[in-house]
Formats: structure tokens, C-alpha cells, sequence
């Protein structure tokens, strides 16, 4: 994009409708496609092909870097916590004290496997979620799994002082952080693509980097050249 003098005012004018208010009019969806195409030169479109499977731990950003993403890629955003939610009419903390853990993560599964065969999206999965051998196979046969890489010392400070974290409800909480941290990198590590976080960035420079990541998957992340 040229940012002329005379046209450089447009396109701050523009961004800012798509980062604030643009989404959340009736308009959303040709806002941002018209967005994309002033910023891309007229040029160069991004489509998504193939539904990506955030995976991760607790407090990696899942959800709100998948939002970030599914916006500016115009594309529909999913949480599967949300969706078992609105299934049960009950919240995550509710399922895990009244039915246990087992139970929430059969829910998990088959809920995951719906989504991911009948929705192209981003889709923000449970930090369990992935220890599934039949979820991780469906991730990858529907679309791609993408792992947001965090330090325990990162997801500490951000998870440390909310009760929402049923796994975390224990006398040592950071001891029991550790060590489902500790456990699941091998399994997140079979995930078929990484992003590490870094504390200094931000949401929207953590969603450039995981598009840049899906970029890699032509199958995933279409370029469409105008």
C-alpha cells in the first residue's frame, strides 16, 4: 500500500474502524474484506481452507489470539469450552465438580470432533483437549493443529488470580501448574505447527506470527491474488 499524503489519512481512518467497531457492525464481513484488500494492495486475499485447532496450555492465549486471528482472516471464531458450556448449560467449573474430569473430557472429545467436521474456523481447544490421541488425529485430518508455545512462568502470571481454572483448585497451585506444564510439552510438541509467545508482544503481534505460521500450509491458509 502506497501511503501517500493523500491517501495515508484512508487507510489510518480505515484501520481503526476495523480494530474498534468495524466487526461489530451488521457490515463486519465487507468491512473487513475491504479492509484486507486496501492493506494487501488490491492484490492479495487470505482465505482459510481447513479449520486450525489452537492447542496449549492454560493462559497461552488460545482464545484471545484466536479471535485476533479469525477477525483478520474474516473467518468464524470457536471455543470449544464454550461450546461444551452452552451443551450443558453448565460452566467448565460446574462439569468438573459435579461429574468429574473423566466426564468433561469425553464431552470434550466428541464435541471437538463435531466442530471440526462440520465448520472451517479458528477454533480455541481446552489445554487437556489435546492428550487425546482420536482429538489430535481429527485436528490434523480436518485441518491443522497449532500449539501457542508459553514459559510456565508467563502462564503463571496470567492464571494465578483466576478461579475460573478447575485444575488449579488446590492447595499448591503453581506445584500443580508445573506439573501439568511438565507433562503435556511432549504432547503438544506432536502438534502440527508452533507459535512461541513472548511476553513483550502483543495479541495482534502474536496473530501476525501465527498467521505467518499458517502461511507455511497452503492447504490451510489460502493466498488469492486479485
Amino acid at each position: 500500500f502506497n501511503k501517500s499524503t493523500h491517501l495515508f489519512p484512508l487507510f489510518f481512518i480505515l484501520k481503526l474502524q476495523y480494530r474498534f467497531w468495524c466487526l461489530r457492525s451488521p457490515l463486519s464481513l465487507l468491512c473487513v474484506e475491504f479492509y484486507q484488500r486496501i492493506a494487501n494492495n488490491g492484490t492479495m486475499i487470505l482465505k482459510l481452507r481447513k479449520t486450525v485447532a489452537f492447542v496449549g496450555m492454560m493462559g497461552a492465549g488460545k482464545t484471545a489470539i484466536g479471535r485476533v486471528v479469525a477477525q483478520k482472516l474474516n473467518s468464524r471464531f470457536l471455543d470449544s469450552d464454550t461450546e461444551i458450556e452452552l451443551a450443558a448449560n453448565m460452566s467448565v467449573s460446574e462439569i468438573f465438580t459435579r461429574d468429574g474430569e473423566s466426564f468433561f473430557r469425553d464431552r470434550e472429545a466428541e464435541i471437538i470432533k463435531r466442530l471440526l467436521e462440520t465448520e472451517t474456523c479458528i477454533l480455541s481447544t481446552g489445554g487437556g483437549a489435546f492428550e487425546n490421541d482420536e482429538t489430535r488425529k481429527a485436528m490434523s485430518n480436518h485441518g491443522m493443529s497449532l500449539w501457542l508455545q508459553v514459559d510456565l512462568d508467563l502462564l503463571w502470571s496470567r492464571v494465578k488470580n483466576k478461579e475460573s481454572r478447575p485444575l488449579l483448585n488446590t492447595p499448591d497451585p503453581f506445584g500443580t501448574l508445573r506439573d501439568i506444564f511438565q507433562e503435556r510439552q511432549d504432547v503438544y510438541a506432536l502438534a502440527d505447527a508452533s507459535v512461541k509467545a513472548n511476553k513483550d508482544l502483543s495479541i495482534d503481534e502474536m496473530s501476525d506470527r501465527v498467521i505467518d505460521a499458517l502461511l507455511t500450509r497452503p492447504d490451510v491458509l489460502e493466498q488469492i491474488h486479485d
